[in-house]
């Protein structure tokens, strides 16, 4: 028979209860409170050794939306204070430097459930404007754009309907004081009129649309989900697929997922990308002397659906394994080609939809329940932690400094030290 000494006894106690079952190199404490208040959070080298036994819940073909503070790491008491926080910082020197010295994160719309996009700032007009897609409970079919007032305080939410109206707008920017909207809709009903997804203008002072694109040979694009104006004027957009997973559009895709590069003034369409699964946020890094410009396209496969024609949409389902990766590439000298592919960042909650490029060329990206803000290199500086889905953002106001943020059953404003780029 087997005789314990007192010794082994402790030790085999520890054991069982994770006392000395930690090895070493163990990160303690993960996380702590640091910057101007209580919702600044810092974690400690990047949690990058936690203590055991954690557990992150993935998702495999389900609509489950994992988040980092759900990681249950029961060893660690101050693994509490990453819930509760409105920003998660990974990087302290650099992170509470973007924040500032009196980062504020503030929800200021409740909406209904359905995904919301495409957020542009007119400085002429000081108003935000986004759409509405759809949602659980919140059907397609919704015409109106949405539009904040930001000449008055607090702000107010309003409705717009463009003339003529522009149906589900899925990705926007401004360019020589017009609205570019990724139009993702696809119908011959809503609003007694026939649209298809392409690229339109909206003129803020007047209200005037213009459809730029609306075919590539004839086919539908699938969903032009967003876009970019180069200097040139050339737009760069992505087209995933997924207006027909939403029901967004009536008819099933007809096109590879790519992306593209259209010139207005000749109406060509030129494919600068097709090796993306689903091709979603695209954005430009600003121009650095010497070196040719970045430009961002993120992949969202791991959100996706069928695409029969005769099985109609079914939704989406949401697969932790899949793509969810942002992809850097150069663009080449004359503004045309997408080169040097390479991957800079795996989201660490859903996926990266939101994508855009700060003035000093910090990379940030709408991810699940945050906006996280990374280095050009890809490395994870800050997470703003919202207590809704991101699909999108904005940054508004004189400096270019207020980041007003958008997605289903939610609009929130963060003040901090990041601008953004100026874009008129």
């Amino acid at each position: 028979m087997l005789q314990l000494n007192p010794l082994s006894i402790t030790v085999y106690s520890a054991l069982l209860t994770g006392a000395f079952a930690q090895p070493p190199g163990t990160v303690s404490p993960l996380a702590k409170i640091c910057g101007p208040s209580s919702s600044v959070v810092c974690i400690n080298k990047y949690a990058s050794v936690m203590p055991y036994h954690f557990f992150r819940e993935p998702s495999y073909n389900g609509s489950y939306e994992d988040t980092y503070p759900s990681t249950m790491v029961p060893n660690d008491t101050s693994w509490g204070l990453v819930g509760k926080a409105d920003f998660l910082v990974f990087d302290q020197a650099r992170g509470l430097d973007l924040l500032g010295p009196s980062p504020s994160y503030e929800y200021i719309f409740e909406v209904n459930d359905a995904v919301h996009e495409a957020p542009v700032y007119s400085p002429v007009t000081n108003k935000l404007y986004f759409s509405q897609l759809r949602g659980a409970t919140s059907p397609p079919g919704f015409l109106p754009q949405l539009v904040v007032n930001l000449n008055v305080d607090p702000p107010e939410l309003g409705e717009l309907i463009s003339d003529p109206p522009i149906y589900a707008p899925n990705g926007g920017t401004i360019h020589n004081g017009l609205i570019y909207w990724g139009v993702s809709g696809g119908n011959n009903s809503v609003g007694g009129i026939e649209g298809r997804p392409g690229i339109a203008t909206l003129d803020p002072l007047t209200n005037k649309t213009v459809t730029l694109l609306n075919n590539y040979f004839g086919y539908y694009f699938n969903t032009v989900d967003d876009l970019f104006v180069h200097d040139n004027g050339d737009i760069f957009f992505t087209d995933p697929q997924y207006s027909w997973f939403n029901a967004l559009t009536d008819t099933a895709p007809q096109l590879e997922t790519a992306s593209y590069r259209f010139t207005p003034s000749t109406g060509a369409v030129s494919v600068i990308n097709d090796d993306i699964v689903q091709p979603n946020g695209i954005a430009i890094a600003p121009a650095v002397a010497g070196c040719p410009r970045t430009v961002y396209i993120s992949d969202t496969g791991a959100i996706a659906g069928t695409t029969q024609q005769s099985l109609g949409p079914q939704g989406l389902e949401f697969n932790t394994t899949g793509k969810r990766t942002i992809y850097a590439f150069d663009l080449s000298e004359n503004g045309k080609y997408l080169l040097n592919k390479r991957p800079v960042y795996l989201a660490q909650d859903w996926v990266p939809d939101g994508l855009k490029v700060a003035a000093n060329g910090y990379i940030v990206t709408g991810a699940g329940k945050g906006v996280d803000v990374l280095d050009s290199d890809g490395t994870l500086l800050v997470r703003v932690q919202t207590n809704f889905t991101v699909e999108n953002f904005a940054w508004t106001g004189a400096n270019y400094e207020d980041l007003w943020i958008v997605g289903n059953s939610g609009v929130a404003r963060v003040k901090w030290a990041l601008e953004g780029q100026v874009l008129k």
